[in-house]
Order: structure tokens, then sequence, then C-alpha cells
């Protein structure tokens, strides 16, 4: 499919989600009611920027991830780095619990950068051949963290919020003035573009991309601090969302290829749509109720990814 073409089917699924997910809730208002402005622009236009930021950064983080580790089984949410984060508001909210939002997002992006070092330095030792081991050693490291931050959660009676951070990927709370921070997730994921080209060279390995003049270092903590921030922001807002960074690069990638810099907007797009359709499913499965966007993708990103799996393009038999 060329580039165009999907540019332009991804960019129209956008606005028609955009759109759906506007005219959508719990109450029906009508265009004369005095009341239709404020719910828009309190509940409805945040809940949906929210979806389309949150989708397209962790879509964004999960292509930055995979070049830096060299491996497209990789994402956020199946690296450690979420549960990183929420140990880091944990401490926050046992320590300081009247701490104000900034310091709680910096201690947040700070201890998700730790947990994305700690993975980078614990697959450095595993074989080069063996790709399956670098997932499952997030895996691990995920429940690692997770069952630690989960057994002081559940100590200091602190289960509920332990359980949105890392659990949820509900946006039914998001209005205005609970969700501005996903801008700097979106900010990051578009400090990776003016990247891409680097990333795509570091992908090539570290002795490669030092014989051609790119200093692997300084790449990759650019990558985990874009890692970092976009996980602190997500789960501080709106909790954890699995799968969007392991389905829509690979399926992206198998679409554009690897021309890291065309197609990390389409990614980005991939990303929202993926994020902003599961929300808006779990409004209408059971209207007037709702079912987690987090748990419709767990649902769905399962099935995709084992479908994805599965799949082979018509030119690769």
């Amino acid at each position: 499919m060329s580039p165009r073409r999907l540019w332009i089917l991804a960019a129209g699924a956008l606005a028609l989600l955009a759109a759906a997910s506007l005219a959508t809730g719990a109450a029906r208002i009508a265009p004369s009611d005095p009341m239709a402005a404020l719910v828009l622009s309190v509940s409805r236009i945040p809940r949906t920027l929210a979806a389309m930021l949150t989708g397209a950064a962790l879509a964004v983080a999960g292509v930055v991830m995979q070049q830096i580790l060299r491996n497209r089984f990789v994402e956020p949410a199946t690296a450690g780095t979420p549960e990183a984060a929420a140990a880091g508001l944990l401490a926050v909210t046992i320590l300081a619990p009247h701490a104000p939002i900034w310091a709680k997002m910096g201690v947040a992006a700070l201890s998700a950068l730790a947990g994305a070092v700690l993975l980078a330095a614990l697959i450095r030792r595993l074989p080069p051949r063996e790709i399956f081991l670098v997932p499952l050693t997030g895996i691990v490291l995920s429940g690692v963290i997770g069952a630690g931050v989960t057994f002081i959660g559940w100590q200091t009676d602190l289960m509920q919020y332990v359980s949105v951070w890392l659990m949820s990927g509900e946006f039914s709370g998001v209005i205005a003035g609970r969700y501005e921070l996903l801008w700097i997730a979106g900010a990051a994921a578009a400090l990776a573009w003016f990247a891409a080209d680097r990333f795509a060279i570091l992908a090539l390995g570290p002795e490669a991309a030092t014989a051609l003049g790119l200093h692997p270092r300084s790449v990759v903590r650019l990558g985990l601090g874009v890692v970092a921030l976009v996980t602190a922001m997500v789960v501080v807002t709106v909790g954890m969302v699995p799968f969007v960074g392991l389905i829509v690069p690979n399926l992206v990638s198998r679409l554009m290829g690897d021309n890291l810099r065309a197609s990390l907007p389409v990614v980005a797009m991939g990303g929202a749509i993926m994020v902003l359709g599961s929300d808006l499913l779990g409004r209408l499965l059971i209207h007037p109720y709702e079912i987690p966007a987090g748990t419709i993708l767990g649902v769905t990103g399962a099935a995709g990814f084992l479908a994805m799996l599965w799949w082979r393009p018509r030119d690769a038999s």
C-alpha cells in the first residue's frame, strides 16, 4: 500500500472516530441545548483528545523502544516501565502525599527511566539470536516490580491507586483540567520524529551506528527519555494501556516498510485510532454504562497480535 493512501485512510478513520466520540455520551444532548457547549468543552472534547494523545504517544514510544532494543516484540507495557512509574508514584504518595502534580510527574518519569535502563542492562547479557528472550525478560521484570508495588500498596491501603495506575486504561474520569499532562507525552512523541533517522541507524547495531558517525549512547539516552516520559504521563493520567506500542508499529511496518521518518506519523495516527476506537466501543457495548478502554484492548489486542503473527504479506510466500 502506498504511503499516501495509508495516510489518507488513517486520517479519515481518525476523523470519523473523533466525530463519533464527540457525539457519544451517557446523556444525549441536542445542538440547541444550552448545556451542549459545556458538555463538549468540559467532558467530550478532553476525553477524545486524551484517547488520541495516549494512543499516538504509546505507539511512537513502542517504535522507539523497539529500535533501541533491536527487537520488534517489546513495548512500554511489557518492559517494566509502567510498573516502575507506578513505584515512583507510590513512593511519592506515601512519603509526600501533598506533593504537587509536577513533582509526582517528575518522580514517575525518573522511576520509569530507571526501569527502562534496568531492562536495557539485563538484555545485554542475552544471546543476540534469541529474540524472544528480550520480551520474556521484560515480562518477568514487569511482574517482579508489579508484585513489589502491589505488596506495598496492599500494606499501606493504597490498592485503589495501584489498580488505577496499572490496570485501568480508563477515560471516563477525563475532564478539562485532568488530562493536560498528556500533551507532554504528545510532545515527547513529536521529538521522536525529529530524531527518527538516528533511531533507524541505531537499530543497525552500535558498531554500524558508530561507523556512520552516530554516538549510540546519546541516542539511547534520548530514546529512553522519550519512553519514560510518555509512560509516566499516561500512567499518571489514565493508567497503562496495553498492546498499542506492540501491534501498531509492527502492522505499519508491514504495510509501509522500515522508513521510520515516513512511517512514524502513520504509527501515531494508528495508535490514536486503536485507543479511541476501544474507548468508543467500551462506551457503546453496555450503554449507558462503560467498559474501560484498557479492558477492550486487553481482549482485542491479544487477538490482534496473534492474528498478526499468523498473517503473512502476499509477496512473502
